[in-house]
């Protein structure tokens, strides 16, 4: 399939340059666009073009590579820890429940661990599932990329699902390209928005490509299940709804086979202080913070309001914060109800990870920052002169000072 233009009906405006992200477009010296073979085919041009001069090459329509009539559902797989759903489970079985009734599908959620509370798999159907399939075996106790793989895969082909969910996290996306692969089928990763197309009835997968410059979205026409790893905090957990009726079907999968790697222990890298996807309150510094010595006042600013520290890429690039404590595009997504940016410039990257906080204040001592575009507060200011101000004030709102 190739990006094609109509040189009879180009007019040679020029709208199509700007919008390719890789600069493949070019006028000729007749005054007509051309295509180069930079061209990655991504089709940002054809809805720019006034006239419609730009399209897709049309070609064979090409064989389903399985009854697609035998898939169906929605599957969201309910990661946990040490026992416990994450959070991000319940915010996937927002937006699977939202695609299954789109459908005329049931949300399903996949539950992998050994011996498991009951109330887990309860919590998943109040949190809209109408099926929850529980696999709990000894292997499964902590995530391992082989058992869980195999595990998954092996459910998929018994119970065929429509589609799979499975959150972007450090074991969603070890778990979710082994399993895509194994099951011959396609993968969009990272995705920011899902929905369901009116003609075909395929799930829509849209998420940033290029650096950010497009959104593109992507479809799976051909194979099931259909499969994509969605940003967590992304999407508001739906409402829990006690005592609602589903089905908890326990399932065994004899011969499980074991990890090929020997796990010797779990170690947590730097505690609770790096799990800012979850934390309600986030005080963010940014290289406008001027040294690591100055983020003493971000972390002491964090504990009178009981939230966590995190930074932009330019601190954990230069090693002022571990990487777990990145917010942005190439980061974690956090959607706390209070968001500090302190001196972050608020590049579109770091906006990506941010932008469903419910408040930002931002400090910067550029007045035409970026981020004061986003900040429902804005300080203009020294973040360094600012904030000992800001901590003595909240101090004495607290009889601390």
């Amino acid at each position: 399939m190739a990006i094609i233009i109509d040189k009879a009906t180009c007019i040679g405006c020029g709208n199509c340059l700007p919008i390719c992200p890789v600069g493949a477009i070019a006028l000729e010296d007749d005054g007509k666009a051309s295509i180069s073979e930079a061209c990655v085919m991504c089709g940002a041009c054809i809805g720019e073009c006034p006239v419609a001069a730009i399209s897709r090459e049309a070609t064979g329509e090409a064989k389903p590579a399985c009854d697609l009539t035998q898939w169906r559902d929605v599957w969201v797989f309910a990661e946990q820890q040490h026992g416990a759903v994450r959070a991000v489970a319940f915010e996937l079985l927002g937006v699977a429940r939202r695609l299954a009734d789109d459908l005329g599908q049931r949300c399903c959620a996949v539950l992998f661990g050994s011996q498991l509370d009951d109330a887990q798999a309860q919590s998943l159907v109040e949190a809209g599932a109408d099926v929850v399939y529980v696999v709990d075996q000894p292997v499964l106790k902590v995530y391992q990329t082989d058992p869980y793989a195999e595990a998954l895969c092996r459910l998929a082909r018994e119970k065929k699902p429509n589609a799979i969910l499975i959150g972007a996290t450090a074991d969603g996306r070890d778990l979710a390209p082994r399993v895509a692969c194994e099951l011959n089928t396609g993968l969009c990763a990272d995705c920011t928005e899902l929905g369901v197309s009116g003609a075909s009835q395929l799930v829509e997968w849209t998420r940033p490509a290029f650096g950010g410059n497009i959104m593109a979205t992507i479809l799976c026409p051909q194979h099931r299940p259909q499969m994509g790893t969605v940003r967590p905090n992304l999407f508001r957990r739906p409402e829990r709804q006690p005592g609602r009726a589903g089905i908890i079907e326990k399932v065994h999968l004899p011969d499980l086979a074991p990890s090929r790697t020997l796990l010797e222990a779990v170690v947590a890298v730097c505690g609770e202080a790096c799990r800012i996807e979850e934390a309600a309150v986030i005080c963010a510094g940014g290289r406008g913070m001027g040294c690591v010595e100055n983020f003493a006042l971000l972390h002491e600013l964090a504990d009178l309001l009981g939230g966590a520290v995190a930074g932009s890429r330019a601190v954990t690039d230069v090693g002022w914060l571990p990487h777990q404590q990145q917010v942005g595009q190439s980061g974690k997504t956090v959607s706390p109800r209070l968001y500090f940016a302190c001196g972050i410039s608020g590049a579109v990257q770091h906006l990506a990870g941010m932008s469903g906080s419910e408040t930002i204040i931002a400090i910067n001592k550029d007045p035409a920052a970026p981020i004061f575009k986003a900040a429902t507060y804005g300080i203009v200011g020294d973040v360094r002169e600012v904030l000992p101000h800001l901590i003595l004030e909240i101090k004495k709102a607290k009889g601390l000072a």
